[in-house]
């Protein structure tokens, strides 16, 4: 089993985890979900309840190509984003729901095409200090994919404005096939990305 890889920048530092790392972190994972999510949480939404989200982190990570990059200061974990490869089947998961084909073959996946981005979320007290970009460019920058793709409410404004000045574009929307889930905007951002 290889090591967390860290990487230091400035006081935070980033581990990376693969699926089982990723299992072993359970807590961390849903203790930052609940610091980043509060008034997600709090709306009572079922999607956004602490139970739904760990379930559908649970299922994430039972991919053998899951990848995760967690943002610590000092021994506090202060945010964390991942994905996966979308492979043929993963493909047809990610994409049922989808509103609107932008071009033919759009939802074609190989498992070296698309990198479904899933998650990024940082801690509240967190916010405004640039580790959410950090933290996508961490997971982002070493993708072998040719695009990467996320899934993003339309009124999740300060989410949507930060991936719109990251360089991802808006193509079309989609509702997953997950209990409760809301309608979303269908991001796509062309890889590898530039870090500078």
């Amino acid at each position: 089993m290889n090591q967390p890889k860290t990487i230091l920048t400035g006081n935070v530092n980033f581990q990376r985890y693969d699926s089982a790392e990723a299992k072993r972190i359970r807590d961390t994972v849903e203790r930052i979900y609940v610091n980043s999510y509060v008034d997600a949480i709090s709306s009572g939404d079922p999607f956004d309840t602490v139970s739904a989200f760990m379930e559908r982190f649970d299922a994430y990570t039972n991919r053998s190509d899951f990848d995760m990059v967690v943002a610590y200061t000092g021994n506090m974990p202060v945010g964390q984003t991942w994905g996966w490869p979308l492979d043929e089947r993963a493909g047809k998961g990610w994409w049922s729901g989808l509103i609107g084909s932008p071009e033919p073959d759009f939802t074609q996946e190989d498992g070296h095409r698309t990198f479904a981005l899933s998650e990024i979320m940082v801690r509240q007290e967190y916010t405004g200090k640039h580790i959410a970009r950090a933290l996508h460019n961490r997971l982002l920058s070493n993708r072998p994919e040719h695009r990467a793709t996320l899934l993003v409410e339309s009124n999740n404004e300060p989410a949507y404005r930060a991936y719109l000045n990251w360089g991802w574009r808006k193509v079309a929307q989609l509702r997953p096939n997950w209990p409760n889930a809301p309608l979303f905007d269908v991001l796509i951002l062309k890889l590898p990305i530039s870090t500078a």
